[in-house]
């Protein structure tokens, strides 16, 4: 299943960049990030059977294995892909959020969409580590 990061905004050259880029090298899932304008620029089309998970501040904060679960589930039902939208500045829109498979919120602070892409980098390597039991995640 592809892990997919669909973000308003370049993130350029920049110490998050080198972190998101560090984290998806290290996912064994197949990865790719798509950058759009902050405004306008159409999402690409969602293939037929797929996941849509949206990040959004009044999402539901899921733990690290909350996560790992889902994508397990997608993955063993069959997805095609597990795609991430992180938006600009504004959020999302009515129409993102309800056709989400997901809400999903890094808690109540406000993210830079920088940080956010590296923040989800690293849970979908966590996640991913999960599930082939890599010590990577510990539980304590």
């Amino acid at each position: 299943m592809l892990l997919h990061i669909v973000a308003r905004g370049k993130i350029g050259r920049s110490p998050e960049a080198e972190l998101v880029d560090r984290y998806l090298a290290r996912i064994a899932w197949p990865t790719r990030v798509t950058e759009l304008p902050d405004r306008g620029g159409k999402l690409p089309d969602l293939p037929t059977n797929s996941a849509l998970i949206v990040l959004d501040e009044r999402g539901t904060p899921q733990s690290s294995m909350d996560l790992a679960k889902k994508l397990e589930v997608w993955r063993d039902g069959g997805k095609r892909e597990a795609r991430f939208l992180i938006g600009a500045a504004d959020g999302h829109g009515n129409v993102e959020r309800e056709a989400a498979d997901l809400l999903l919120s890094f808690g109540k602070a406000t993210w830079p969409h920088l940080l956010v892409r590296a923040m989800l980098a690293e849970q979908l390597f966590r996640a991913t580590s999960i599930l082939a039991n890599h010590p990577y995640h510990r539980e304590g």
